[in-house]
């Protein structure tokens, strides 16, 4: 009964409520993700062995819905595919998450969230590249997002290049073992990371996850079943790390817990990061659009950033704040570029229903009177009745 109350409670808030509500809570778990990973890289978990974890949790997670949910909608697996998915997961599991953790490592959960933003711009960018996407610069819409881009690129430029004095250092953290190390600008600072370094990688995460994206696509039109090709993705990906890490982790301790700290990180990136915020973020993009989805993103870097600073003490400086801001400007260019250009193709294709329509009613309007014409004046010529 409690249940079923509710259920009804829940049904009774308005639909434009609950996206909002569920995108609150996916940007907090997201959140969580950046801050947890970096305690788990701090507590010594190998960064080959995180992800090999987070991948067989995530496949799990989600191959009974790809199974049951899309058996209708799956096409036949062939060597074709197979390809398709395993470069997929080499640029979208395997360089994606390899290089997040690279650049976790040696910078700081917020500045990772906030390159993030980034991701748009860059996919825009590949896709006028690959000729997927056209830049119309008589426009308003393709001036926004190449704009958007540039300041995209001037923000993760600043981030890599200049970190500047420290703005803000909190007190000692809630987690003091786990606390994330200050690092010196662009040279390798007395804890071996180099802040430059990590940004370099994080790039390349940002990088792989837009090439991602972009080759996605066609692969979706032609095996239209989201979650089957996901579950691939991530099945060739664990298997690609899997790979790796018994060629470069040969320590057999570094697949072993050795706490409960590391239980608890390894099964959050699974099951919260890849398994409830993908279905979460699914049902938003259905229900809002992805661009609405899109526009939540820069409340994650700021609730990274108060969860990071209380929980692992990390600073703030200039430069990673600068580079921040204009990231998130550009991202928001980028995304009201694809909004306006939605409303202008939306409109372009009711101009062209609309005048097709108009074109059917007036020929069927015409030819009555042009069969009438003919049979009460049959020596008249065609050519009179447009006189």
């Amino acid at each position: 009964m409690a249940d079923l109350g509710s259920r009804r409670m829940w049904c009774s808030v308005p639909e434009r409520l609950q996206l909002h509500g569920a995108m609150l809570a996916l940007q907090f778990g997201y959140a969580g993700f950046h801050v947890v990973s970096r305690a788990a890289l701090n507590m010594g978990i190998s960064k080959l062995v995180f992800p090999v974890y987070r991948n067989i949790i995530a496949l799990l997670l989600l191959l009974p819905f790809a199974y049951f949910l899309e058996k209708k909608e799956r096409p036949a697996m062939n060597l074709n595919f197979t390809i398709q998915f395993f470069f997929l997961a080499l640029i979208g599991i395997t360089a994606n998450q390899g290089f997040y953790l690279l650049g976790l490592e040696n910078t700081s959960p917020t500045f990772a969230s906030a390159i993030q933003n980034s991701v748009p711009a860059i996919t825009f960018l590949m896709a006028v590249l690959l000729r997927i996407e056209q830049v119309r610069l008589n426009r308003k819409d393709g001036i926004s997002k190449v704009i958007g881009t540039i300041f995209c690129v001037a923000g993760a430029s600043v981030i890599t290049l200049y970190k500047g004095p420290t703005i803000y250092s909190p007190s000692p953290p809630l987690l003091q073992h786990y606390s994330v190390p200050v690092v010196g600008g662009g040279d390798i600072g007395a804890n071996g990371k180099s802040w430059t370094l990590g940004c370099v990688y994080l790039i390349g995460h940002c990088l792989s996850w837009s090439g991602w994206l972009v080759l996605q696509a066609p692969v979706l039109k032609k095996y239209p079943a989201r979650l089957s090709v996901t579950s691939w993705t991530c099945f060739y990906g664990l298997i690609q790390f899997v790979i790796i890490a018994a060629i470069v982790e040969r320590d057999a301790q570094a697949w072993i817990f050795h706490s409960g700290g590391e239980v608890f990180t390894i099964f959050y990136a699974g099951v919260v990061a890849s398994g409830i915020a993908f279905a979460v973020q699914i049902w938003c993009i259905d229900r809002g659009g992805p661009v609405f989805v899109a526009v939540y993103q820069p409340v994650q870097t700021l609730v990274v950033a108060i969860m990071a600073s209380l929980a692992l003490g990390e600073e703030f400086y200039l430069g990673g704040i600068i580079g921040a801001v204009l990231i998130i400007v550009g991202l928001y260019l980028v995304l009201w570029g694809k909004s306006e250009e939605r409303k202008f193709i939306a409109l372009e294709k009711a101009a062209i229903q609309g005048s097709t329509q108009e074109h059917t009613s007036s020929s069927s309007s015409r030819t009555p009177a042009h069969i009438k014409t003919s049979l009460t004046q049959p020596l008249l010529h065609s050519s009179t009745e447009n006189v």
